[in-house]
């Protein structure tokens, strides 16, 4: 693998290898949330995304550490009926689980009459287009800068409501990204923007629940938190996902206290700059 084709898992034989590019902000041994759900994302898809069905729910819980070491993904599928598929997968490192996720999978249909209430404030994407880039640096926003968008997460230290507007590395070097795995790759930013305030951030996601109304178009997903609730060194965050055309999904995220290795923003600013692939840099 080059820096032109940058994943965070690569293929091999009878399963997967992290690459540099899965260090997470917390512990450069472990591997970072996106990477995981990118993974099991891709897998699931690729396994029971047949026959119609679509994936619109995915729920990832991440109760372990995982590790630079082999990876396999086991799946089965839990459910199989004309409308509603279900599956779940496992992710083993030597032998022990380290997260697993559940899929939802439905079949699309006609629309019931009538109209429905709304989120009446949509967020905004950013107004110059860079969908035509590979690999372009992710953007960050703050409410206390609504109209800016910013390559520096320290253009953002303030404890008002966050939103980014990412294109993510694949899931797989050797595989193109689908929008449902990218979807699920930006979706694990609603811990960043829910648990992002004026001091960095101190708390972890041990989750991720996806639900898509439809899937994301274009290369480009944005994530702007919609709450946040913490107490006692737990907290709940929640966000909408959106592209070009709109709002297309939420995500939600449980996360517990690590104020012991509180991520500063400017950490932030040196993991953002890192996992940029230098050949792509944006102007």
């Amino acid at each position: 693998m080059t820096d032109k084709t940058p994943g965070y898992f690569e293929s091999v034989d009878s399963g997967f290898e992290p690459t540099r590019w899965s260090a997470s902000q917390w512990s450069s041994a472990q591997v970072v949330g996106p990477a995981l759900c990118g993974l099991m994302a891709h897998q699931l898809e690729l396994e029971h995304a047949t026959d119609g069905f679509v994936p619109v729910r995915l729920t990832v819980d991440m109760f372990s550490a995982a590790r630079f070491a082999h990876t396999t993904t086991p799946t089965v599928r839990i459910r199989d009926g004309k409308r509603i598929r279900v599956a779940d997968i496992s992710v083993l490192q030597n032998g022990q689980p380290v997260a697993r996720a559940t899929a939802v999978l439905l079949r699309p249909s006609e629309q019931p009459p009538g109209a429905l209430w709304t989120r009446a404030e949509q967020p905004v994407p950013p107004q110059r287009d860079d969908s035509t880039m590979s690999h372009r640096p992710p953007l960050f926003g703050s409410d206390a800068n609504p109209d800016t968008w910013s390559l520096a997460p320290t253009d953002n230290e303030n404890d008002s409501r966050k939103r980014t507007w990412q294109q993510p590395i694949r899931a797989l070097a050797e595989a193109e990204l689908t929008p449902f795995v990218r979807a699920a790759i930006v979706g694990e930013a609603t811990s960043l923007v829910t648990n992002w305030g004026d001091k960095g951030i101190g708390f972890i996601n041990t989750d991720l629940t996806l639900a898509l109304a439809r899937l994301p178009e274009g290369l480009d997903i944005g994530v702007e938190a919609d709450n946040h609730l913490s107490e006692d060194g737990i907290a709940v965050g929640t966000a909408t996902l959106f592209d070009r055309r709109g709002s297309f999904g939420s995500a939600m995220v449980t996360a517990v206290s690590n104020a012991g290795r509180q991520i500063s923003t400017a950490q932030l600013d040196i993991a953002v700059r890192g996992r940029t692939p230098t050949d792509t840099a944006h102007p």
